[in-house]
């Protein structure tokens, strides 16, 4: 399995892939919708990344990046296919893009997910995630918000 970066072409399996966890566990909120339609707005304009796994030759998994505040992302939009969960593409694309950030020099990750994504949240904690404050409001589905610091401000000055 690989790691690859988002192409245009790609942009039907950033879709598809998210359309398909999404409506298996919640809703389709208008913000996803045209996130889906329009990553290059939506997400790589600011600055973010979206990568996808790739296993033999198919497009199995993908996350994005998204630019929050200078320092500051969100790991969003991770979604893997159903046939290959638990095979560690999850974890594969989160290390990707967890390094990802760090060489953009982010001090922080942030993610939205919900307690009911037990094997995701478990990932996130041995990943070294903990919980954070969640403000109302902002996406519907969430209900614990984490963080991963990557870096504080003063090893970036050294």
């Amino acid at each position: 399995m690989k790691i690859i970066n988002y192409q245009p072409e790609y942009q039907v399996y950033f879709r598809d892939l998210n359309l398909s966890w999404l409506e298996e566990y919640f809703t389709v909120e208008p913000f996803d919708q045209y996130a889906f339609d329009n990553p290059e707005e939506a997400v790589l304009k600011e600055g973010g990344r979206i990568i996808f796994a790739e296993n033999e030759g198919e497009i199995v998994g993908t996350v994005a990046l998204k630019f929050v505040e200078p320092g500051i992302f969100e790991m969003a939009k991770m979604a893997v296919r159903k046939d290959v969960r638990g095979l560690g593409t999850g974890k594969l694309l989160c290390n990707a893009i967890v390094e990802i950030a760090r060489n953009m020099n982010a001090t922080k990750l942030i993610l939205y997910s919900s307690k009911q994504l037990k094997p995701a949240i478990a990932m996130y904690l041995k990943m070294g995630f903990t919980e954070i404050p969640l403000e109302p409001g902002l996406y519907k589905r969430a209900d614990i918000k984490m963080e991963l610091v990557l870096q504080t401000q003063i090893n970036r000055i050294l």
